[in-house]
């Protein structure tokens, strides 16, 4: 197989979307597409952000020490897609994406009500990494949406039409491949 190489570069996809809900001191709120976001930790549970600097929302996290990460669905990608594209200093995004607020359980920053998942962040560092930053950040509160539970309180992630991005491109999750561990489970 024939192969080209290429300056380097991050090739690494497909990764999660999310769409980060921020308050700054003043109680300006704002949404912040985010396509660099990973779990760094099981326990604390903890995740990283990379932002940069020149963007609205940066200067809010970086004043507040807060943020929501909302995960995105099926339903929420064209508000994903604006949210990305426009500045939170020229439009209100919650309100052109008629996005609704929820009240968070330990941070200021909003949730987005229409995301099945909302983990509530607090920062613990900030990396200075280049032409982004990392905002590595505790989950301290998370915020299901009841109507994926079963009868018997188990969580389904899978149902609710999760978002990809990849390469500049935005896709639905598809078929299920296999679980955790299926390689090695006996017959």
């Amino acid at each position: 197989m024939a192969k080209q190489i290429w300056k380097p570069g991050n090739m690494l996809y497909p990764l999660p979307v999310v769409m980060v809900s921020v308050r700054d001191k003043k109680g300006n709120d704002n949404i912040i597409t985010v396509a660099w976001a990973g779990t760094v930790c099981t326990n604390p549970p903890m995740v990283s952000i990379s932002v940069r600097p020149e963007r609205h929302s940066y200067q809010m996290i970086k004043e507040s020490g807060e943020f929501v990460i909302n995960l995105v669905t099926k339903d929420l990608v064209f508000a994903t897609d604006y949210c990305g594209v426009k500045s939170g200093r020229d439009v209100d995004k919650f309100k052109e994406m008629k996005l609704k607020k929820e009240k968070a359980e330990k941070v200021a920053a909003p949730l987005i009500a229409q995301s099945p998942v909302n983990l509530e962040c607090r920062v613990t560092e900030c990396k200075e990494l280049g032409s982004h930053h990392m905002f590595v950040a505790e989950i301290v509160s998370v915020h299901i949406d009841e109507k994926y539970m079963d009868e018997k309180g188990k969580f389904h992630l899978n149902e609710t039409g999760l978002v990809t991005y990849s390469h500049g491109e935005y896709f639905a999750l598809g078929k299920r491949l296999g679980s955790f561990g299926y390689s090695v489970k006996k017959k």
